[in-house]
């Protein structure tokens, strides 16, 4: 259960992930050819800037994750809506494509100590061992990103251009995440005195625990790789099954359902079980997905809401995972070294996945993405296995005990 003062804070972080979100990560599925069309810049080249972006990212996560185990959340989330702010007012304002290039450097940064991974280190330092019920909770309303700000994001480009949508989501982080940020986030609570205090930003493994932390690193890059193709050129690939665009769209917006729907139920579970479960099951149902899809045994709309529920349980096992097995004292900061791969896959993987298309064909694509998700199972395979003789629960991490093998946290 979440306790009753916990909701005003994982509801003012929901919002503010909608929203971050939603004028980063999904900004220019809407409006990329709307830029490419009036500015006359190459559209690979506009795409190109995100990519250079999430690489920005990907190497601010790890500092963005020291900082907030040293000082909480709240003032890394206040500086980056600030950056997001600068950024998106950069972008609106940019007479070329270096600036524009500029501007998603800096919303990058903005990504790198916003997104999920700074939202759940922010919980996890807000509520130590007891975050898991938070960070679930989060992950529902981050589920309704893409279906909020996409249609905002068309109605914006229709009335306002693609400059006014920018300025208006500039807008929307000054007046309304950064109040949220500051008036609902808490200050996180002092670190206790003792061995270590002030040394939280300090991440240190036992040598027993770094194969369990570099294999699901490894599960986190790969899976990565396979959510950021399928997300960039689900459309594509589900035309080259012989859809037309309106039945693609249709069927891919069932994507999104699923992923709350398969949160809703773990949240109804209520943390019953070890998130190491959770996580597996996340690998298992995408593999079995793209597995389907592959085989063309079924049909996409069962075959989506498939990989849609791995999806969403996906989110929620990355989140609470590290916490179980590493403990809510490193939790902020080893958050955001797992990051930063992450987002590097997920920064190159769409580029990949356009070259393999045109070069080899959706049907070598798509097999691509089957192969890769039985790697994903043999990756989760291989952390069960090291999980037993690596991190140690939380509150232990100096102990001889090992993790306990029962499939309960």
């Amino acid at each position: 259960m979440i306790a009753q003062g916990r909701w005003p804070v994982i509801s003012a972080l929901g919002i503010v992930q909608i929203l971050a979100w939603g004028c980063s990560y999904y900004l220019l599925t809407v409006l990329g050819p709307s830029i490419a069309a009036e500015t006359g810049w190459g559209l690979p080249w506009i795409f190109g800037s995100l990519t250079a972006g999430m690489l920005v990212a990907g190497a601010v996560a790890p500092t963005a994750g020291r900082m907030i185990g040293r000082h909480g959340g709240r003032p890394v989330l206040a500086v980056s809506t600030g950056l997001m702010t600068v950024g998106l007012v950069l972008l609106a304002l940019a007479p070329n494509l270096p600036v524009f290039g500029l501007a998603w450097l800096v919303i990058g940064a903005g990504m790198g100590s916003g997104l999920y991974d700074a939202a759940f280190a922010t919980l996890g330092r807000l509520y130590g061992a007891d975050a898991r019920p938070a960070i679930t909770a989060l992950t529902l309303w981050g589920g309704f990103s893409s279906t909020l700000c996409w249609p905002l994001s068309a109605f914006l480009l229709a009335h306002l251009g693609w400059r006014g949508t920018c300025l208006t989501y500039a807008a929307l982080e000054t007046a309304v995440c950064l109040p949220l940020i500051l008036g609902l986030v808490p200050p996180a609570a002092p670190r206790p005195a003792g061995p270590g205090a002030g040394r939280s930003d300090a991440v240190t493994l036992d040598p027993a625990e770094r194969p369990t932390f570099l294999v699901l690193g490894a599960v986190v890059t790969c899976t990565g790789i396979v959510t950021s193709i399928v997300s960039v050129h689900l459309l594509t690939l589900l035309q080259d099954r012989g859809l037309s665009l309106a039945a693609a769209v249709s069927i891919g917006t069932l994507v999104g359902p699923s992923q709350v729907g398969a949160r809703l139920l773990e949240v109804a579970n209520r943390s019953r079980h070890h998130p190491i479960w959770t996580l597996t099951v996340a690998i298992l149902l995408m593999a079995v997905g793209l597995g389907l899809l592959w085989s063309g045994l079924l049909g996409p709309a069962f075959v989506l809401m498939i990989y849609g529920a791995g999806n969403g349980l996906y989110s929620i096992g990355r989140g609470t995972l590290p916490l179980a097995l590493f403990g809510p004292e490193r939790y902020a900061a080893l958050l955001g070294r797992l990051a930063k791969p992450n987002l590097a896959a997920q920064a190159l993987a769409p580029s990949a996945g356009a070259y393999l298309i045109a070069h080899a064909g959706a049907d070598a694509t798509v097999t691509a993405l089957a192969v890769l998700g039985l790697i994903d199972v043999a990756l989760i395979g291989a952390l069960w296995r090291v999980r037993r003789r690596g991190a140690r629960p939380a509150g232990q991490r100096h102990a001889e005990k090992p993790l306990p093998q029962g499939g309960r946290g």
